[in-house]
């Protein structure tokens, strides 16, 4: 994509300011944004790359490189997504199986395979509810997180589910690794979860944070490791990691929340044990729908060599 230059004179009212604070004014651009095009060395004034932090010149000459625009979210290709498996589908809804590494739709931040990519590819007609780049989506998971996950193929559809996810009448289940044990062995996590302090890309239990219930019990226990159910009252980003950790439990394969990096190592893992396992929804035709999801390859693996190091 070709990056639109412009040329101009730093206009009287802006001279003595940084050039930061000066072309953000003067181009309707970030701050941030702005300075990282100073890095990039796309500022010049008079002939010469200037920094972030350099004072503009009244009446001197700027030649500005501008930073591509962003992607047009809603026109995404479609792509065939490998390993991506479709559990049920009709007029209404269609259920997948995502892998791991596939995000529910297109943003800014991430080009990788989609799930609403992948379903394009396949010839799935996906409801034209929701913002342009979010057609169908009523529910996300992690690009990390493996399981079922469904989207609205009709309008309707769309709003129901949308309405069910809102109250409540869904059933999220999942199933994951944690180390240790945690006590009690069944039991309900109840703590609110917002934006970590000192990294806005992850999460913590904050007391300003937004409610957050996640129910659990135990299925398999080992020495190193617990296996447990996971069902969701809420569905805040990153919960059940956040969650496990915040009690000292985190998931097996989960540095970013202070998983054992040796640990995943002896089974492994590449990316955090968790499995959404079923989810239950009542259909737009009436009743309640259960759709399930077997282990991928990688987490069963990693949970045979579990049981073996313990003798099961």
């Amino acid at each position: 994509m070709t990056r639109e230059n412009r040329v101009m004179p730093v206009p009287d009212g802006l001279g003595g300011m940084r050039v930061d604070a000066g072309l953000s004014k003067l181009l309707g651009l970030s701050r941030s944004v702005v300075a990282e095009m100073a890095v990039d060395g796309d500022v010049l004034q008079d002939g010469q790359v200037v920094g972030k932090s350099d004072r503009l010149l009244a009446g001197a000459w700027l030649d500005v490189t501008l930073p591509e625009p962003p992607r047009d979210l809603a026109a995404e290709p479609p792509q065939h997504v490998e390993g991506m498996n479709i559990l049920y589908s009709d007029d209404d809804v269609i259920v997948v199986d995502k892998p791991v590494g596939v995000a529910a739709h297109p943003t800014l931040g991430w080009d990788g395979p989609t799930v609403t990519a992948g379903l394009a590819a396949a010839g799935f007609r996906i409801s034209t509810s929701g913002s342009p780049e979010r057609k169908g989506i009523v529910q996300r998971l992690d690009v990390g997180t493996s399981g079922v996950m469904i989207v609205a193929a009709s309008e309707r559809a769309y709003t129901v589910l949308k309405r069910a996810f809102k109250q409540r009448e869904v059933t999220k289940t999942y199933h994951a690794l944690v180390q240790g044990h945690p006590d009690p062995t069944d039991g309900t996590i109840d703590a609110p979860i917002g934006r970590h302090p000192s990294a806005g890309w992850r999460f913590a239990v904050r007391d300003d944070g937004k409610h957050a219930v996640t129910h659990y019990s135990t299925l398999e226990a080992h020495r190193q490791a617990t296996l447990v159910e996971v069902k969701l009252e809420t569905g805040r980003t990153h919960q059940i990691r956040v969650h496990f950790s915040s009690m000292h439990h985190p998931l097996v394969g989960d540095p970013m929340y202070g998983s054992d990096p040796n640990l995943a190592k002896k089974m492994g893992l590449v990316r955090q044990w968790l499995h959404a396992v079923s989810l239950g929804f009542p259909h737009p035709n009436g009743g309640f729908m259960t759709v399930t999801s077997e282990y991928p390859d990688d987490l069963d693996h990693a949970l045979q060599v579990l049981r073996e190091v313990n003798g099961v």
